[in-house]
């Protein structure tokens, strides 16, 4: 019988850990496809504008997961659908209420700069509200268990895509255009979440979500951005010190890497919930359980990291136009970052499901000073390579951190279940 359940256990998870993976398959396509053909139609410059504006948008994304869907996935995964429901009304209100304030402000900054750049930026502040909302549904979605339904909204974000991409390209063909077309298909995702959930998103519920949430919310935002603004900090380092050439050329050699990155990604929607159930049912398997995730999605990178090194010189044009001769360079050093940040995943996610958020603040706060440093040290040094280089370095000594610091919360969290039933014993 025991035996049984726990195959029936595994059968369960990994058709949760496959929607999660078909889901991000599909929302990276949709990003992957953004990504392509500005790096084809507009040259390796104005890409490396594109990218300067997708960073941006990637810090108020994980400064919006770590107010709302972290907490959310951390104490609202496998509950009552009433207590889903009262949850989800007001994290996906906080994630509306968070791109609404980050919106007003990618518009004044893009205001005051001007010109194409600050065109883009303008651009981003209309779309970035409905974008945050609509990624609040995928977690949302994984939290209840119902990975379908994040999987089939990518997907209708992913058809609403291909005719904004068709009229952006015959009527304006700019950067600013692509990305109010990406941004206004995800509106559509956004509207069609809400049909799924059944619930409205209460923006008038933030300041009750992030009083109750604090304690979690305050530290996974301060980790969460500054993982995504270590990246934002180098980018725009990295531009000051070599130039936009070679900030598109290091986004263009991580574009390559955009399929790994789909497995990075969807992986991640789930896998704290996962390490969650695997704590409350077999503790003493928590930090295996862990070290496979991390193991496996560096193996994943590896591999195809190897496969793109053995692309040929024309396919590669084929696909990234002339931004494949500089990002095909970066390739190996992007690789192996890539593949460690992968490794510490497993980590992190352990880390979330304990609820250790001190502890994870610190891993992550060591590392993205690592990646700022030595980032820009590299782009110093050797341009576009040399901060390549210097973030798998990074990345890679950084991975000592993140297991040590599991390590010791896991022993913490053993040594308290451990007094609390010894308590139990006596008081009975």
């Amino acid at each position: 019988m025991r035996s049984l359940l726990r195959s029936q256990a595994i059968r369960a998870m990994a058709g949760r850990l496959s929607w999660g993976l078909g889901d991000q398959a599909v929302s990276s396509i949709t990003n992957f496809a953004v990504g392509l053909y500005v790096a084809r139609s507009l040259g390796t410059f104005a890409f490396g504008m594109f990218s300067l504006a997708w960073v941006s948008y990637g810090v108020v994304l994980n400064l919006s997961r770590g107010l709302t869907t972290d907490p959310l996935m951390v104490r609202f995964s496998g509950v009552s659908t009433e207590s889903w429901r009262a949850a989800t009304a007001r994290a996906t209100g906080t994630a509306l209420t968070a791109g609404v304030a980050a919106g007003m402000i990618s518009v004044a900054a893009g205001l005051i700069v001007g010109d194409t750049t600050g065109g883009a930026f303008v651009a981003l502040g209309v779309v970035i509200p409905t974008l945050l909302l609509q990624d609040a549904w995928r977690f949302t979605f994984f939290a209840a268990g119902h990975g379908k339904k994040a999987f089939l909204n990518d997907v209708v974000w992913g058809i609403a895509l291909i005719p904004a991409l068709f009229i952006a390209h015959h009527t304006s063909d700019t950067v600013v255009a692509f990305i109010l077309a990406w941004g206004l298909s995800g509106a559509v995702a956004a509207a069609f979440g809400c049909l799924q959930s059944g619930v409205r998103p209460d923006p008038r519920g933030t300041v009750v979500w992030l009083k109750a949430h604090l304690d979690l919310g305050a530290r996974y935002l301060v980790e969460n951005v500054s993982n995504s603004g270590s990246s934002q900090l180098r980018m725009y380092g990295l531009g000051a010190i070599a130039g936009l050439t070679s900030v598109g050329a290091v986004r263009g050699a991580e574009l390559l890497l955009g399929p790994f990155f789909a497995l990075l990604m969807g992986l991640s929607l789930v896998t704290v919930a996962e390490s969650a159930r695997v704590l409350q049912r077999a503790p003493h398997r928590f930090r295996k359980f862990c070290a496979v995730l991390g193991a496996g999605q560096a193996a994943a990178a590896l591999l195809w990291g190897l496969a793109l090194l053995l692309v040929p010189h024309d396919a590669g044009r084929f696909v990234l136009g002339d931004v494949w001769d500089p990002a095909s360079k970066l390739i190996l050093p992007v690789t192996i970052g890539i593949a460690a940040a992968g490794f510490n995943t497993g980590a992190a996610a352990g880390l979330r499901a304990l609820g250790a958020a001190k502890r994870s603040l610190r891993a992550q706060l060591i590392n993205s000073a690592g990646y700022v440093g030595f980032g820009l040290i590299g782009a110093f040094l050797a341009g576009a390579s040399g901060s390549a280089w210097g973030v798998a370095l990074a990345i890679t000594s950084g991975s000592a951190v993140w297991w040590f610091q599991l390590h010791i919360a896991h022993k913490e969290a053993l040594n308290e279940h451990q007094t609390s039933e010894k308590e139990e014993m006596r008081t009975s």
